[in-house]
């Protein structure tokens, strides 16, 4: 099945609120080596004028991943798992996140560009926080590639 062109548009719902955990803070930064002291000091973070730790920029990627896992999911998307890759990433801030937020993501589909029988999604997470108010967009393009009868 090909990638559905009815997805320009369409807008999922709220995630659940993820609640960011200093662990996890901690973790991430290890795992992609992100070794500012902000990132695993809640003293240094506070110094920098921080309620906790500050999660690394990347961060935000899972929170949107629950708005992905959405996306993913419709019946009718046309995206088949096994021809996918995450091609690009953005991220738009108006404020770090920080241990202790409780964050959402609501995830629309802003564009499809086909080429050949390939298939580039591009969706927009606006992520948020208890109170509603914006925290970064994270901004990702899925390649979904042709099956093969339709590859050229």
């Amino acid at each position: 099945m090909a990638v559905n062109q009815d997805l320009i548009g369409r807008e999922f719902p709220p995630t659940a609120p993820y609640l960011v955990g200093r662990e996890k803070v901690r973790e991430f930064a290890r795992a992609v080596f992100a070794d500012a002291p902000q990132h695993l000091d809640v003293e240094a973070a506070r110094a920098a004028g921080y309620a906790d730790v500050v999660a690394p920029p990347t961060f935000a990627m899972v929170i949107q991943d629950q708005a992905l896992q959405q996306l993913l999911g419709e019946p009718d998307s046309g995206i088949e798992l096994s021809r996918t890759i995450h091609a690009e990433q953005r991220f738009t801030y108006t404020r770090p996140i920080v241990a202790g937020d409780e964050l959402s993501a609501r995830l629309r589909v802003t564009g499809i560009r086909m080429m050949g029988g390939n298939a580039m999604i591009t969706s927009e997470s606006d992520i948020a926080d208890a109170e509603g108010a914006h925290v970064v967009t994270a901004i990702s393009v899925l390649l979904v590639g042709a099956e093969d009868e339709e590859a050229v």
